[in-house]
């Protein structure tokens, strides 16, 4: 092995050297040697290799030149495959795993390297990031779930996890459509709950984004998240789109943008190739994704690229509540109450031709009188910020007393709801403003 020629520090190098030279001597102060192997005509002022010294015995031993030493002669991180690069580079490259935080939690590292400051897990938004998911810990209560409804939604979920074994085209998507306010989410949502099902949830405005192809890839990695609950935890889960007509529907002369595009495409392509859903990575043939179940809903389907709603691809389901599902939907809303089923009745014959929300806002609307009532007694308007928003961690909200639900209060709230409903279908502010456009 040759030796290479020794490097000499002299003078610093700078645009104007003369002004230094009374801070910086110019002779030289050390010399570096470059060589591999000892040798006796090396400087007495060379600074050693470690490199060299560590082989000394090596060579000494052996009486021959010293070999490079490696790790070991099975590391992986010095390992090459057949084109000539790095074994684990090659891999990390491919692999889909991108939890970097699981070398720092309890448990896996010692307790001296995670510390207690942020928590016991160094990245603190990690557990965020897990909750893509949807638990339903907040629907307490007895809820009617419709039978046709539970149905179709049962249906479609039992006939993608059983798709691989049945002799027939399975629709991925299931398009839950119909009127507003009907309970198309609510009722998705109890259906879940009842089933265990442990769904991914995306709203329509997650279809849309400043940067180009980031909603579409958003969508695969929540379906690859839907995926791995099912592989990883042996529960059951789908992805779920509420409103899908808003985010990718063509309203009058609305825009067209890449993004609607691009997640148009990606769920085609997920219809069509749902084990095989890429994110970035390199394929592997052993990147095999389980297949899960899509539920979307929308008012208005018509609205959405033809392809994407086509038979074979989405399968469609129009709910529309008869008089029988509302009666039963809203008489468990009044239960508790000590509303009696012929009260309800009554109720909703009084009001036909209504949404289900139009009964639960009616509800809502008689805890008007009750809450400006305690507004008053805690001290009026001025200290409402104070007792809800300043108000110290050991001092208690005074008692508020819900008001007892009657026939009489949920009618008159009723025509209340009713009325404002009707000013706004009757009332044109655009002719109050131009009084002239017609004339």
């Amino acid at each position: 092995m040759t030796l290479c020629n020794s490097f000499l520090l002299k003078t610093p190098i700078f645009p104007h050297s003369h002004f230094f030279t009374h801070q910086f001597p110019t002779k030289p102060i050390f010399s570096l040697s470059c060589s591999a192997t000892p040798s006796s005509s090396s400087s007495s002022s060379s600074v050693p290799d470690p490199k060299t010294n560590a082989n000394d015995g090596e060579a000494a031993n052996g009486g021959g030149e010293p070999k490079s030493k490696r790790l070991s002669d099975q590391s992986s991180w010095e390992a090459k495959d057949s084109v000539g690069e790095d074994y684990l580079y090659r891999l990390g490259k491919e692999a889909d795993n991108m939890n970097i935080a699981v070398g720092a939690r309890a448990g896996v590292v010692d307790d001296l390297f995670v510390g207690k400051f942020l928590g016991r897990d160094s990245d603190i938004v990690f557990d965020y990031r897990q909750k893509v998911t949807r638990s339903f810990q907040y629907l307490q209560g007895d809820y009617y779930i419709a039978p046709l409804f539970m149905d179709k939604v049962v249906c479609h979920m039992a006939k993608n996890y059983l798709a691989h074994i049945l002799n027939t085209k399975v629709p991925l998507i299931l398009g839950i459509w119909g009127g507003k306010g009907q309970g198309k989410s609510f009722q998705t949502e109890l259906v879940f709950q009842a089933m265990g099902v442990e769904p991914v949830v995306m709203s329509a405005g997650e279809l849309e984004s400043e940067r180009a192809g980031e909603p579409g890839k958003l969508i695969r990695e929540r379906y690859r998240t839907a995926s791995q609950v099912v592989q990883n935890q042996g529960k059951m889960s789908c992805l779920m789109i509420n409103d899908i007509d808003a985010g990718l529907g063509r309203f009058g002369n609305t825009q067209m943008t890449v993004n609607n595009q691009i997640v148009v495409g990606t769920l085609m392509n997920l219809c069509d190739n749902p084990t095989r859903v890429s994110i970035g990575q390199d394929w592997r043939e052993s990147d095999i994704t389980n297949r899960v179940p899509i539920i979307v809903t929308g008012n208005d389907f018509s609205k959405i690229y033809a392809p994407l709603i086509r038979d074979g691809r989405m399968e469609k389901f129009y709910w529309q509540p008869n008089r029988e599902d509302i009666i039963n939907i809203v008489n468990r809303m009044y239960e508790k109450d000590g509303i009696s089923r012929d009260e309800v009745v009554s109720i909703v014959d009084t009001f036909p031709n209504q949404a289900l929300d139009f009964y639960g806002a009616l509800r809502s609307r008689t805890y008007d009188r009750s809450i400006s009532k305690w507004i008053d007694d805690i001290g009026g308007v001025e200290s409402l910020g104070n007792k809800l928003v300043k108000r110290r961690k050991d001092d208690n909200l005074p008692v508020y007393t819900p008001p007892k639900q009657t026939m009489e209060a949920l009618l008159e709230s009723g025509y209340s709801l009713l009325k404002e409903q009707q000013l706004i279908m009757e009332t044109k502010l655009s002719k109050e403003y131009m009084k002239n456009m017609d004339d």
